[in-house]
């Protein structure tokens, strides 16, 4: 009877390259070599999702991860070298950054430590959502965030910050680049002293140590080195109370800054080119006309004597036309009101609730006692308080711009619009035609600011005038403004200028009258990431190493496996505090699976540091009883749970059809307590491979815990214990099956095997074909819609 029960088969048309399952879902991630992120249930290997390959984001994924609560799932791009944290619920990036090494690994994990500090920092994490008001929902109604906000949840973006406990996101590359991201967003340090490019990460629950399998390239023949490393990082693990609570702002201020860009992203949006054609129709009047009289006076002329020239008429009823100046009044003001209210609602509150974050970590940086040895720097913090500061100012100064604009605007527009009327001699009504003394000087005005030709200008620009002013603080192109705003006869900004002290006082934020709103915006962000920045350097250099194995020689003949698949595989047991290698040295003995453990703790040692396993004939063969001693190669291992590892072999004797199996191996029978060997002692001069005949073997007969896979050339396992699945593929790569590796319902199971039998004595056609049969038999699924994935329909999230 097969110890497991098959709910899935599938055939893809595209390579699989690596393949995780969600923590705390039946759901299974996969990438792919053509680039797409993929997100398949459990129940018949349906597909709910896939993240299509852009060129923004990149085309080559090398690693993926989801992080412990399940709602998030984080892949990288080697291309692009960009980390990009994706929402469960829908296909779209929540929150991206990059790194100076392309991705080869990445490991989220969980801290699983309780302390009295920290549940009573747990409880009172909400305290900001108590001072603070609640952050308005991004308006989903621009493109930038209608593809990140679905509608009924418009505040996605606080999904980044997830559970309070800590959670890190560590990521390996290249070249012994290594670094650890809180809550996957705030770095907390940068590790170096590793040789190598990364192939495995662990960092233990405890935060005590951090386990890293590199491969170092020998040029001279051509092989890598397999090497293990543990790197002590116990400042982690002693100020775990403070890292957390340090990296909890730290994640609030990651998350409001990319509030804040998306903010302004919209508001961008908001501001249409249609704005901008009162510019160019008066460039082009200025380029064309035959007078020497100005743009201004022209128009002048108009509002006093009530008379235009030819060619201003031409300008004014062929080439804007009344219609088309009714259409320009009309998007200037609901584009203004729509930015304004960005500004008020969204800008600002998230600039002031920037302001808090900091402010409390300023508090916290001068508890030097605590916060000083994990480098958190007041006086850095200050510097970017005072760059928000500048950013809510030049907030504000738009605000102003949009208020003054909005007001000349409407009545140089309504004026403009009766002198048209009077033009093409149509009726103007009463109420338009009231115009008083007022009015007439504030248009003046308008007129001498805004229509003052400019040569300059059109060097730069390529235009003569700028009489609309919202759009160059938005534009990203440009640090300095255009036309900055009139600081002349200003009394503060002049007592200000004349007063040395004033000006130098840290409780005034610098202001910049020349530069733009986006200008602004970068510097903000440049000096958060300097004060950032410090932590990560600090907490890295205290990381040392303390120890450094090499485990064996690898041919490079392999090269044709994505290198995600290969062994050796990191496991990290929670209760016990101990650190899994598990490994195969396939040149040296190919039948045995080699496990390596290290207590997290880097000054404990433990028992049966390293052992061999060797699986003993444990298949009911009647065909050819001689092979009694049949061996079996181990082609993956990964950990089930702490207490056991899930193991594709494949028997040395090979037989049609009978020649790959699933099975659990269970650690009890490993470590047992009745043959206590003589411990293994590493040699340190020299490689593990060239002293494996000293290590230790055991010998393991599985009893029920194995299922032969049948028509199946099985090479690769992904296991989830918690959720108690299994996801086998195929050495081409394409080739999926799907178990539930705990049964309890036999009668089914049985039921099932004989199905088997029956579809295997049939006759074996080819792979594809088998394992639509195989579906259509085991799953009552039709064998027309397996081969072929995109006839498939994505299912929802929600069963």
């Amino acid at each position: 009877m097969p110890a497991f029960r098959q709910v899935g088969e599938k055939q893809l048309p595209q390579e699989v390259v690596f393949m995780a399952w969600s923590p705390k879902r039946d759901l299974i991630a996969l990438a792919n070599r053509a680039g797409e992120v993929l997100l398949h249930r459990l129940a018949n290997f349906q597909r709910v999702w896939s993240l299509p390959p852009s060129e923004n984001t990149g085309k080559e994924v090398t690693a993926l991860a989801w992080r412990p609560d399940g709602k998030i799932l984080a892949f990288g791009l080697t291309d692009t070298k960009r980390i990009i944290l994706c929402d469960v619920e829908k296909p779209e990036s929540l929150h991206s950054f990059s790194v100076d090494s392309s991705i080869t690994y990445m490991h989220w994990m969980e801290v699983t430590e309780e302390s009295s500090v920290l549940t009573s920092f747990y409880n009172a994490e909400d305290e900001s959502n108590l001072l603070l008001p609640k952050l308005p929902a991004l308006p989903k109604n621009y493109s930038t965030t209608a593809k990140i906000f679905s509608e009924e949840k418009s505040d996605e973006i606080m999904k980044l910050l997830g559970d309070v406990r800590l959670n890190a996101l560590v990521l390996g590359g290249s070249s012994g680049f290594i670094e650890i991201y809180a809550y996957g967003m705030f770095k907390i340090a940068t590790v170096s002293g590793v040789a190598g490019s990364c192939r495995g990460l662990c960092l233990s629950s405890d935060l005590k140590s951090l386990s890293v399998i590199t491969e170092v390239q020998d040029s001279s023949d051509g092989e890598a080195e397999i090497m293990y490393f543990q790197l002590d990082t116990s400042l982690l693990s002693s100020y775990l109370p403070e890292v957390t609570r340090m990296a909890r702002k730290f994640t609030h201020i990651s998350t409001l800054l990319q509030y804040i860009k998306l903010s302004l992203t919209c508001m961008c949006e908001a501001w249409e080119e249609i704005l901008m054609q009162m510019d160019s129709r008066l460039t082009k009047f200025v380029q064309e006309k035959n007078t020497t009289t100005s743009v201004q006076d022209e128009f002048m002329q108009l509002l006093l004597w009530g008379k235009a020239s030819l060619e201003l008429q031409a300008l004014l009823m062929n080439q804007l036309t009344v219609k088309g100046l009714k259409k320009l009044g009309q998007s200037i003001e609901s584009s203004y009101s729509s930015i304004q209210k960005l500004v008020i609602s969204h800008l600002q509150s998230g600039s002031e609730a920037l302001l808090y974050h900091l402010s409390e970590l300023k508090g916290m940086a001068l508890w030097k006692q605590k916060y000083e040895s994990l480098g958190l720097d007041a006086s850095g913090i200050e510097e970017a308080i005072t760059a928000v500061g500048s950013f809510i100012l030049k907030a504000n100064e738009l605000l102003q711009v949009i208020d003054s604009s909005m007001k000349n605007f409407k009545a140089f527009f309504r004026w403009l619009y009766v002198a048209m009327l009077r033009m093409s001699e149509d009726h103007v009504l009463p109420e338009l035609n009231k115009m008083t003394q007022k009015d007439i000087t504030f248009v003046a005005d308008f007129l001498t600011e805004h229509f003052n030709e400019a040569p300059e200008l059109y060097n730069r620009k390529g235009k003569y005038f700028n009489v609309e002013r919202v759009g160059q603080y938005l534009k990203d192109e440009d640090d300095d403004l255009v036309s900055p705003p009139n600081t002349e006869g200003n009394q503060w900004f002049n007592f200000l200028k004349n007063s040395t002290h004033l000006k130098e006082s840290p409780l005034l934020f610098p202001y910049y009258p020349e530069k733009s709103l986006h200008f602004v915006k970068r510097q903000m962000e440049g000096v958060i990431d300097q004060c950032l920045q410090k932590p990560a350097d600090v907490i890295g250099k205290s990381v040392h190493q303390a120890v450094c194995m090499s485990l064996y020689k690898t041919s490079q003949s392999e090269d044709s496996t994505p290198q995600l698949f290969k062994l050796p595989f990191l496991w990290n047991d929670k209760t016990s505090n101990i650190h899994y290698v598990l490994f195969t040295i396939l040149e040296n003995s190919i039948s045995k699976i080699y496990i390596l453990r290290r207590h997290t703790d880097t000054s404990r040692s433990v028992s049966n540091g390293i052992l061999a396993v060797e699986f003993g004939n444990f298949l009911n063969n009647s065909i050819n009883e001689s092979s009694d001693s049949r061996c079996y190669t181990c082609l993956d291992a990964h950990f089930y749970d702490d207490e056991t590892v899930t193991v594709v072999l494949k028997e040395s004797v090979e037989q049609e059809g009978k020649e790959r199996v699933l099975a659990q191996l269970p650690l009890s029978s490993v470590y047992t307590d009745e043959d206590q060997d003589k411990e293994f002692i590493w040699d340190s001069t020299k490689r593990l491979d060239e002293q494996n005949s000293e290590i230790s073997t055991r010998t393991v007969f599985l009893e029920n815990q194995w299922r032969v896979l049948e028509n199946m050339k099985a090479q690769y396992v992904a296991v989830n214990g918690i959720r108690k699945v299994s996801c086998v593929l195929s050495s081409n790569l394409r080739h999926v099956r799907v178990f539930e590796m705990d049964v309890e319902d036999d009668g089914e199971a049985e039921e099932e095997e004989e199905e088997e039998t029956t579809q295997i004595a049939t006759g074996e056609p080819d792979e594809l074909y088998q394992a639509a049969d195989n579906q259509d038999n085991v799953c009552g699924a039709s064998a027309e819609e397996l081969p072929d994935e995109t006839e498939e329909h994505e299912s929802s999230l929600d069963p």
